[in-house]
């Protein structure tokens, strides 16, 4: 295959090339070999994918014969595709970014990777990420930084920051990254991709480290990052559960008349004025497409990022330090600075005590603001919104400067985390550039379980906004 036909071939979305290999116009042998070069040519000052897997090519192969051989295959048959490193798969070194899992080869895979496989899917290799996913750069002792396509010097942001990454710059067509604070949202708008942070529960969970468990199952998600919403409906339609519980009454068609609200500012973290104008030009595009749209403030948005400390901060803190306990020296920075955090903590029993009567008050409150927010989108299903409050940023940044007011990285991201705490669905998808040539994305939240709703209105914004662009140089 000519380097031409090759470099076409890796920029083909999943859903296209489950076509053509389904009509066998394509081999999956030639497309894992044709991202296989491409990853050996441009992944290296990348750093986005940091495990590759042995058996790929032989997958292939097998791909091959069963089409060959008349079988019945399914949805991703021949696609190759990459998965976060916090996602177990069987036999591959699956290391969360931390020394301590530096040669951790899980014994069996996510249910999540399990499903991809069984419809068919290759899984091309691993992607780098933030220690224990703990905070918003894919960057770890383990394998050091990744590095975004559209500029080398800023972060893909985290902690799916490696898979984001390696989307965006044609290594793998789609893949699966997990999002409890905006990890797979941040990483998109960062890289200029599409991401589903789907409804809490709507994907299982297990074979994540750190563990989905104990508060964290309120607002931590597994979900597919991909450079188009239709192949985010794809990966998705693969991986949730549909019980009669969980599965969605909802059309994708039939949006026109929809209600749809649109915000640019929660009362929490300001917002850089290209998103800010990016946001209204997804609302013009829904309104465009018929759907009302007006601006107004969801009920109880103000108060997410504080739920969200309440919540999830201390207990992400302890999860850490227990699990690296007695190890701590094996810890990199930003997980050490959250053990030291959580050591400085009371540790007595009033103190024990005063922390659960705190967890219990966040748990009542977030169900009461909850309650509120989908009494409110009864009317007003859909809300648009941005990720957060800058494009990527320079690798170590710890703060940002917006509007002439200097906050942290986290609070920056008020937005995303806000959607974790009231555990809705949200797809990220691309709405144009700043100034500087960086990709801004918008978010797109809907009741839960109405998945495919919000891709539709998603799927509208990347057609009128022009959805992935490939990287300069890339």
């Amino acid at each position: 295959m000519d380097s031409t036909l090759s470099e076409e071939l890796t920029a083909k979305s999943a859903t296209e090339l489950a076509a053509l290999i389904r009509s066998r116009a394509l081999s999956p042998i030639e497309v894992v070999e044709a991202h296989l070069r491409r990853i050996e040519r441009i992944n290296p000052p990348l750093n986005a994918i940091v495990t590759l897997a042995g058996d790929a090519q032989d997958r292939a192969r097998n791909a091959e014969s069963a089409l060959t051989g008349g079988e019945k295959i399914g949805p991703l048959h021949g696609v190759p595709l990459t998965v976060k490193d916090t996602i177990d798969t069987k036999s591959l070194r699956t290391t969360s970014g931390s020394r301590l899992l530096a040669n951790n080869i899980p014994k069996r895979d996510a249910t999540v990777v399990a499903r991809l496989k069984s419809a068919g899917a290759i899984i091309l290799g691993k992607t780098n990420t933030s220690e224990m996913a703990a905070y918003y750069e894919a960057d770890n002792p383990v394998f050091g930084r990744a590095n975004n396509p559209h500029n080398p010097l800023m972060t893909p942001g985290g902690s799916s920051g490696g898979e984001a990454a390696a989307i965006a710059a044609c290594l793998s067509p789609a893949g699966i990254g997990s999002d409890l604070a905006g990890s797979i949202r941040l990483p998109a708008h960062f890289c200029g991709i599409a991401g589903l942070k789907p409804t809490t529960g709507r994907v299982p969970v297990d074979g994540h480290t750190p563990a989905v468990e104990g508060s964290l199952s309120l607002g931590a998600s597994i979900g597919p990052m991909a450079r188009s919403v239709a192949d985010l409906a794809l990966l998705f339609s693969v991986i949730a559960d549909d019980s009669p519980l969980k599965k969605n009454h909802e059309h994708a068609t039939g949006l026109q008349g929809l209600r749809a609200a649109w915000y640019v500012s929660d009362g929490v973290a300001p917002v850089d004025e290209e998103i800010a104008r990016a946001v209204e030009r997804a609302a013009g595009a829904l309104r465009d497409a018929g759907l009302g749209i007006e601006q107004a403030k969801p009920p109880g948005i103000s108060q997410g990022l504080g739920l969200w400390l309440e919540l999830f901060s201390r207990f992400v803190s302890k999860q850490l330090s227990e699990f690296y306990r007695g190890r701590e020296a094996a810890a990199g920075r930003q997980v050490a600075a959250m053990i030291a955090r959580d050591s400085a903590e009371d540790a007595s029993m009033a103190g024990k005590i005063a922390e659960a009567e705190r967890l219990a008050k966040a748990v009542v409150e977030r169900e009461r603001l909850r309650e509120e927010l989908l009494r409110w989108m009864k009317t007003t299903p859909l809300i648009i919104a941005p990720v957060g409050a800058t494009c990527a940023w320079p690798h170590g940044t710890e703060r940002v400067t917006v509007r002439g007011e200097s906050i942290s990285v986290f609070r920056a991201f008020s937005y995303s985390q806000t959607f974790n705490v009231f555990g809705l669905p949200s797809v990220v998808v691309p709405a144009g550039r700043s100034a500087g040539g960086l990709p801004i994305g918008v978010q797109v939240i809907g009741r839960p379980f109405a998945e495919r709703t919000v891709l539709a209105a998603a799927e509208i914004i990347e057609q009128a906004l022009g959805g992935w662009q490939r990287p300069p140089r890339l």
